[in-house]
């Protein structure tokens, strides 16, 4: 069961969408980034509605969300800055729904950067962090490296014939942050014909986390 709401952010209204399981694990929620904005990203992105589901099917209650200036939600693009904090607020929003405490947090390309910039700043939303998904982090773009991300609970996926983010640097950069990564051999930035195996990978990983 999906649910369209609108959040306050601090540029107006944020669009959102919480989709509940049929039974939710108690305690736990997942927040979904979108692609960047300026390239047709929003919330019903192919990608992002895998890993969505694939939450659904784990039993984790899960929020999905377009950034300031896509769909209904208000104000401009801001260059992974005040996206950071439209994040902020989405989750928030998503521990007085759901009652969580635990987070799953993701994003894919773009969104990538802002999950993983947020990650400094969840002490604000009272949240802990349970796994971070990041799919295909444009880190040639963005400065992941000024990032500590929790090499625990962090997990990388990239495919190694991305034609959007230079594959190696990001196996580079997940090696010197000391992160897990998983390669999808062959497979394009956007997961083109790969994205029930990308769903299957996560719910393996999923499964995992709540052992």
């Amino acid at each position: 069961m999906s649910a369209t709401s609108y959040v306050q952010g601090q540029a107006g209204r944020i669009e959102v969408r919480l989709t509940q399981p049929t039974q939710a694990v108690a305690q736990q929620v997942a927040v979904v980034c979108h692609p960047h904005p300026l390239f047709g990203g929003t919330m019903d992105n192919k990608v992002v509605t895998t890993v969505v589901r694939a939450f659904k099917e784990q039993g984790i209650a899960c929020v999905s969300f377009n950034f300031r200036g896509v769909g209904h939600s208000e104000g401009k693009h801001d260059n992974a800055q005040g996206e950071v904090d439209d994040l902020l607020a989405v989750i928030a929003w998503a521990k007085q729904q759901t009652q969580a405490t635990q987070l799953y947090l993701a994003g894919f390309s773009f969104g990538s950067y802002v999950a993983a910039a947020a990650v400094s700043r969840l002490a604000s939303t009272h949240m802990n962090l349970k796994k971070l998904f990041l799919l295909a982090p444009p880190v040639h773009h963005y400065p992941f490296n000024e990032l500590v991300l929790p090499t625990q609970q962090s997990l990388i996926i990239q495919g190694d014939a991305d034609e959007v983010v230079p594959a190696q640097q990001v196996f580079d950069w997940a090696a010197q942050q000391q992160l897990p990564i998983i390669n999808f051999e062959g497979c394009s930035h956007f997961f083109h014909g790969r994205l029930v195996e990308l769903r299957q990978s996560l719910l393996e990983n999923l499964y995992a986390s709540l052992g």
